[in-house]
């Protein structure tokens, strides 16, 4: 049926597409704390950047101070400034220079790039001492130091603040690193060619002080564990179950807090918990950055074969291209989200690209569009396409958020993968198992084919028994009561692409005399369930469980997002709409939270919208995944149900 929701986005897109969708809203200030602050009278001749300069702070602090400044200084007018962020009067001034962090940048990096030691620049930058640096940030910068210390090997000069050092036998780059109270990532910057390898008796540069005498560490006790961005105690109490006195009183440098990329010393045997406590959070609650937000949506309408105006036309072109369909709805979504967010004081430029199903065509709109004043882009829809925007786009650190794939992509330091993969599913699936597997008899079914899948649950519960089919992929009832425990609660992991199998399973268990007490799970809801011969009253006889990367909506559900679109659209929005508008409005307040984007990414929030939640945490190669995930069941009204 061609609904009112897509007759009119297709009407708003003839119009619209590649203009702005422009949504404004007055920011106000607020009030500024004064005993933080003075008053600072302006000088002829004086600009934002010399103010800036005098009172050790960057330009962008003066504008949000004083929003006026930006259309220009006026002499004898008066500006707010830090009052406790001056320059020691030790340092020249003129000669201070500016530096904008990028991405991956080390404070050893850039002293060397200004030929200074790291005590120098935290001397000017003093909240330097009790935190790592952040991208896109300004620091003040010393004069050049006008010698070197030679290192008396003829093999060159190092820069001041450091000195050669021998590596000895046993030493790691981590225990030197943690040795030393630098990152990995800044000891590589030291000395580029370790990236190759670590040799004994090689000369590498390091800092002149150490914070503790050994480098190595007692490999079949402990573990190297470097602190992740804004990763604190607690977060470190929940992946390891220690303290921050234990943690503090194997690494004493840890006292003053944890930094991004410091190397702790930790017990092997404090390994993840199988309970992960995550906070989810409301980030409506956390708005604080009221700038522009400017997002590119990059999704394959096609409407270049769109020739005429009327509906007959649209009705054809939709019924033809589902992938049309999709973008459509998805489209319709994000169009909410930015009017949400227009509610909460969130103005937002929706730059908005048709792809055209092409690679060409990405490439073009990469290369021909402004992407620089670029908050965000959303989309492409397609795998390989939103890896070819990642990849043009990594050079500006545009955080490039792909919808819809689940797959594994070939990620880059600035890409999103919002949909939980396959591996997340399992991985929150058999965290759930093994957290509630005490006092239940486990038995996990599995075929040929999911072999790998079998031996994760049996390293995660190692008291599980295993089933295997018969020839033909059958299970019989003596398979069942040969390991089950009458009386007992009895878990039943059910693990097969087969839907000959699972029919057979689902079957059998669901015939059991009512004293086996069992239940039904699965790594994987795959098609097999949805085949004619598995019967869902079945299902929800056996609670059957399993991971989902979005839960539904109940048909009582009303909210705020629901009412809007069914009166704008006059439909319901699918479940592609629906995920349109959780993607869009997350990344909204997201930027509006922060200053950048990448600093609202904290691995132990979750945040939870309509149908999806979503939780980052860096990729083990590049970039960022979603590890939120819902644990559904069947219940007894044959709908699905979340697991708390």
């Amino acid at each position: 049926m061609f609904t009112k929701s897509k007759k009119s986005i297709i009407h708003m897109l003839k119009c619209f597409i590649y203009v702005s969708v422009i949504i404004l809203f007055t920011v106000s200030c607020g009030s500024v704390a004064q005993q933080q602050y003075k008053s600072h009278a302006v000088q002829k001749g004086e600009t934002v950047y010399s103010i800036a300069m005098d009172y050790g702070v960057s330009e962008e602090t003066i504008y949000n101070l004083n929003p006026d400044t930006r259309k220009g200084l006026k002499v004898n007018s008066i500006l707010i400034v830090p009052s406790n962020n001056l320059i020691s009067s030790g340092s020249s001034n003129k000669n201070i220079r500016e530096h904008r962090v990028k991405g991956k940048e080390t404070l050893y990096g850039i002293a060397q790039i200004y030929n200074v030691s790291v005590d120098d620049i935290k001397k000017l930058n003093k909240e330097l001492y009790s935190r790592g640096l952040r991208k896109g940030e300004r620091l003040f910068i010393p004069p050049a130091t006008k010698s070197t210390e030679t290192n008396g090997t003829g093999s060159g000069d190092v820069m001041p603040g450091t000195k050669l050092y021998t590596v000895q036998a046993k030493e790691t780059k981590f225990g030197i690193a943690r040795k030393f109270g630098i990152t990995i990532a800044e000891l590589e910057d030291l000395n580029p060619d370790l990236k190759e390898g670590l040799k004994v008796g090689a000369t590498i540069v390091v800092p002149e002080k150490t914070v503790i005498d050994e480098a190595e560490i007692d490999d079949a006790d402990f573990q190297y564990y470097e602190v992740k961005p804004k990763e604190g105690f607690y977060r470190l109490k929940v992946k390891f179950g220690l303290s921050e006195e234990e943690i503090v009183a194997l690494n004493p440098y840890a006292k003053d807090g944890l930094i991004e990329g410091m190397i702790l010393k930790l017990p092997k045997n404090g390994t993840f918990t199988a309970t992960e406590d995550y906070s989810v959070v409301d980030l409506e609650d956390r708005i604080a950055n009221k700038k522009m937000k400017t997002v590119a949506l990059m999704l394959p309408f096609r409407l270049e074969r769109s020739t005429g105006d009327s509906e007959q036309d649209d009705k054809d072109l939709v019924k033809k291209d589902p992938t049309l369909r999709v973008a459509l709805d998805f489209y319709s979504g994000a169009l909410m989200a930015a009017e949400f967010a227009k509610d909460k004081g969130i103005p937002v430029t929706l730059n908005v690209y048709d792809t055209e199903n092409s690679d060409s065509k990405v490439a073009s709109i990469l290369s021909n569009g402004n992407f620089k004043k670029v908050d965000a882009v959303i989309g492409p829809l397609l795998q390989k396409n939103v890896e070819k925007a990642s990849n043009v786009l990594k050079r500006d650190e545009i955080p490039v958020f792909s919808p819809l794939s689940n797959r594994d992509m070939a990620m880059n330091e600035n890409l999103f993968q919002t949909l939980p993969t396959n591996a997340v599913l399992e991985k929150t699936m058999i965290q759930y198992l093994a957290q509630h597997a005490m006092g239940k008899n486990i038995i996990i079914i599995s075929d040929s084919k999911r072999t790998k899948q079998r031996e994760m649950i049996k390293a995660a519960i190692p008291s599980a028994k295993t089933v295997s089919p018969r020839s033909g992929g059958y299970i019989q009832a003596s398979d069942i009561t040969a390991v089950a425990s009458d009386g007992m609660d009895n878990w039943v992991i059910l693990e097969s692409e087969n839907p000959i199998m699972v029919s057979s399973a689902v079957n059998v268990l669901a015939a059991m005399p009512g004293s086996y007490k069992i239940r039904l799970f699965t790594l994987d809801r795959n098609e097999a369930y949805e085949w004619h011969e598995v019967s869902s009253s079945r299902l929800a006889k056996l609670n059957f469980t399993f991971p989902s990367v979005n839960r539904s909506l109940s048909e009582d559900d009303r909210g705020p997002f629901l009412t809007s679109y069914k009166n704008k659209y006059g439909v319901l929005p699918n479940r592609y709409a629906i995920r349109g508008f959780d993607v869009t409005y997350d990344v909204l307040l997201r930027l509006a939270s922060e200053k950048d984007i990448y600093d609202a990414i904290l691995p132990e929030n979750e945040t939870v919208y309509i149908e999806n939640k979503f939780r980052y945490e860096k990729s083990d190669t590049q970039g960022y995944c979603n590890e939120a995930a819902y644990i559904l069941k069947y219940n007894d009204e044959l709908k699905f149900e979340e697991v708390k």
